[in-house]
């Protein structure tokens, strides 16, 4: 994790004090990247404190089952989520909160069912049936700007739609989802912070690669939990499509250490790193490679027990408070 490390050292080194929403200044830098070749490099958990893994992979399986409700990823192993569904003062106050432990459409249901609405004119009666045999179903006939128009819907799965042209269409430079929808900003407890997944698979080396970008990533806290979750849902879509996990590139848009948190990065840079453990998936997740059998239903499937490090050391835990 010596990338990762050289990120806090750099942030310290060259970053400047912001004030923020939360009311904890940072130390950010604009910009940043890491590159990880999971092949060479082993699976990119952070040794000089101890990675809450199952915490990561419940979130993962979370997002994986389009999860709204803190006391859902609680039920799979994860907290992280409580304290914005409970204890964040604007969210409470939010109209579009349904009640205790309600985050609103975050992360996963943008994964799995991003809400896609078509205004069609209703002369245009080609285009209609092109989106009804899309999967757009009718919803209503509305008048618009003394048009009449009709209204179309259908809730998008992201995700399983990257996994449809990996199999069908390896070549594309389009197999991509995203957690940013404006329409939803304003009804949602978190609005994305790694908001861009692009998978690279390479049809001749059979190899699969992942692009993530992040708009704000708290380094101290978030990026050892996002790094390992992003790592980890390259190794999930490798094995159900039939290829190799091979290089993992993390882009940071606003890159932060908050104040509350200088004695925790400060303590792991003074810590040697142990070498990257290997990340390890249950058998019963159908390997593409081994079966030619597809089967993309296991995203719904998937438990946080199917996934384990081997040969994972790492240094004490050090507690540091999320800002809210």
């Amino acid at each position: 994790m010596k990338q990762y490390l050289d990120l806090i050292q750099t942030i310290l080194d060259t970053g400047s004090w912001q004030a923020n929403r939360t009311g904890i200044r940072t130390i950010s830098i604009p910009g940043a990247m890491m590159r990880f070749d999971l092949q060479q490099d082993g699976f990119p958990a952070v040794t000089t404190k101890k990675l809450a893994f199952k915490s990561v992979m419940g979130e993962l399986v979370g997002f994986l089952r389009a999860t709204r409700s803190a006391a859902d990823f609680r039920a799979l192993g994860c907290k992280v989520w409580d304290q914005n569904a409970n204890e964040n003062a604007d969210w409470l106050a939010n109209p579009y909160r349904m009640g205790e432990d309600d985050l609103g459409p975050v992360y996963g249901v943008q994964w799995r069912a991003w809400p896609a609405y078509k205004l069609l004119d209703a002369e245009q009666a080609p285009q209609i049936a092109d989106a009804q045999q899309r999967g757009f179903r009718f919803v209503s006939a509305v008048e618009d700007e003394g048009k009449q128009k009709v209204l179309l819907y259908k809730a998008v799965d992201q995700l399983r739609e990257c996994l449809d042209t990996i199999i069908k269409n390896p070549g594309s430079r389009r197999i991509l989802f995203h957690g940013w929808n404006c329409a939803d900003l304003d009804a949602i407890a978190l609005p994305a912070c790694h908001l861009l997944y692009q998978f690279l698979p390479n049809a001749s080396t059979r190899e699969i690669s992942l692009c993530l970008y992040i708009r704000s990533n708290d380094v101290g806290l978030g990026t050892p939990f996002n790094l390992a979750e992003g790592a980890a849902l390259l190794h999930l879509v490798g094995r159900l499509t039939g290829y190799t996990p091979r290089w993992f590139t993390y882009f940071i848009g606003d890159a932060h250490i908050y104040e509350n948190h200088l004695g925790m990065v400060k303590e792991q840079l003074a810590r040697t790193p142990f070498p990257a453990p290997r990340f390890v998936m249950s058998d019963r997740i159908p390997d593409y490679a081994k079966t030619g059998v597809y089967a993309p239903e296991w995203l719904e499937k998937i438990e946080p027990g199917d996934f384990s490090l081997e040969g994972y050391e790492h240094h004490a835990p050090i507690a540091a408070p999320m800002a809210v």
